[in-house]
Formats: C-alpha cells, structure tokens, sequence
C-alpha cells in the first residue's frame, strides 16, 4: 500500500499561486507515475496533470498547460504542483494519486489508471 497525503491547499485571489505538495508514505512511490486531478462540487474527477515514474516526462490538461507545473522529488517521496496565475474555475479539490502499474506511464491521463489516492486538499479562488 502506499499511503499519500496532500497539503498546500488554501484560499488565493485570482491571479495568485499556490503550490501542492503530495507525500508518499509505506510502499515506495518512486517506481510509479504520479498525477494530480480536481473535483469541483457536482463534476466529475478531472485530471490535471501526471509525471512519469522517472520523471522525465509530463502532460497536463489543456485548462492548467503553461500554468501549472508538477514535478517530484523520489529522494523525498513527494509530489509537488506549482499552481500560478489561478483563476476561479481551479476551485475544486485537489488529490494526488500514484499509477497502478509499476515503471510504465500508462493511462496517467485518467483515473482508471491510478490505485492510490489521497483524501484531497481544497482549493479555492476568489475572483
């Protein structure tokens, strides 16, 4: 199992930026794709943007390209998405979720292809 815990959530005025970060804990989440998506009230889950389990890849939602970026640091098993230029349609909740398949970035643009979530850190802008 791999335990993961998301923070930095918070309320920002549109424009501004927030930066989320995600840590991993029990099983190690370094040999898999990482991602974040978002659930606003009464949508459905939504993806945002993945990173591959080595890093050197990432892909984002068209909302959130040239805005957000994601990146992890496998030596501090943590995932991080630097929020910037936020608008009020970025309020939602945010989770982090590790692939379900190991050394692969397979499906990492949706939530089929993720098994470990975590409970989510709010977001909210103001406008």
């Amino acid at each position: 199992q791999v335990q993961l815990e998301e923070s930095g959530g918070g309320l920002v005025q549109a424009g501004g930026s927030l930066r989320l970060s995600c840590a991993a804990s029990g099983r190690t989440a370094s040999n898999r794709a990482m991602g974040w998506f978002r659930q606003a009230p009464g949508k459905e889950r939504e993806f945002v943007a993945a990173i591959s389990w080595i890093g050197d890849g990432t892909y984002y939602s068209d909302s959130v390209k040239g805005r957000f970026t994601i990146s992890r640091d496998n030596a501090k098993n943590t995932l991080y998405l630097q929020m910037n230029s936020l608008k009020p349609d970025d309020t939602a909740v945010y989770l982090c979720a590790a692939a379900r398949t190991e050394y692969n970035d397979y499906d990492v643009a949706r939530a089929y292809g993720y098994i470990f979530w975590g409970q989510g850190t709010q977001v909210t802008v103001s406008s």
